[in-house]
């Protein structure tokens, strides 16, 4: 009976592992009771909708959580953000999120290396009334956060910016955001935990993308946890979440 008992659990987290992969918990049940309980009613219905057209496309596993979106928008709320970066956009749904948490003379500017899948999900930010609050850019991040860099208006001059893009750059992304967001000002990094590899050992089957970017992403948990210009809290949401705010 024990032995059954323990192949039923080893099996639910098997299946969490891979089905469940935007949440770390340990238990398929207990993560779709948050989003049954907390999330889907709260869910506003254009997130809905792209989340939905979302899950049909091949790259889904690249989407935001619904529970981390409920999450972001509550803390743009919660720091009155006004000012954001995105950094990897993918179909929107994040990017929807934050539309929607900034007031209407809010702006986002939004990057990404794929228009075709920001634009896949644009139709729907468009029914929800918050498009005018996005400036899209397609191509790589670092030349336009440069650029922004060059014009010493805009340094400390953002509420928020989110990333959510190349792990292999995070730490130059980094390096940049400091110098736009403002003190006080919050920075989010998703996917802090990837995949719970983090913690694996050297021998653990990983993915191949997975085993990539790993060493990036533990890279970048040292640095952020040693950087005296923030203050940190990483949180088991979605794939892991790192909220730094700027103190200096």
């Amino acid at each position: 009976m024990a032995s059954s008992k323990s192949e039923s659990q080893n099996g639910e987290q098997a299946r969490h592992q891979e089905v469940g992969h935007k949440s770390l918990l340990q238990s398929d049940a207990l993560y779709q009771y948050i989003l049954e309980t907390s999330v889907y009613p709260r869910e506003h219905e254009c997130m809905k909708e792209l989340r939905d057209i979302t899950a049909k496309h091949p790259w889904n596993i690249m989407t935001t959580s619904a529970d981390e979106g409920q999450f972001l928008s509550l803390l743009l709320k919660l720091i009155n953000a006004k000012k954001t970066i995105e950094i990897g956009v993918y179909t929107g749904y994040s990017l929807l999120a934050t539309a929607l948490a900034l007031p209407e003379d809010g702006h986002i500017l939004a990057m990404d290396i794929n228009r075709e899948n920001y634009e896949l999900g644009l139709p729907v930010i468009q029914k929800a009334g918050v498009a005018h609050k996005i400036d899209f850019r397609e191509g790589p991040a670092l030349p336009v956060l440069d650029q922004l860099l060059e014009d010493e208006t805009n340094h400390g001059s953002y509420d928020f910016v989110f990333v959510d893009a190349d792990k292999d750059n995070y730490l130059n992304y980094h390096k940049r955001i400091l110098e736009l967001v403002k003190v006080g000002g919050v920075i989010g990094y998703d996917n802090t935990l990837w995949n719970g590899s983090v913690v694996a050992p050297p021998d653990a089957p990983l993915r191949k993308y997975v085993r990539y970017y790993r060493d990036f992403v533990i890279e970048l948990n040292k640095a952020l946890a040693a950087d005296p210009r923030i203050e940190i809290c990483q949180l088991p949401v979605g794939d892991g979440i790192t909220i730094c705010r700027r103190i200096s």
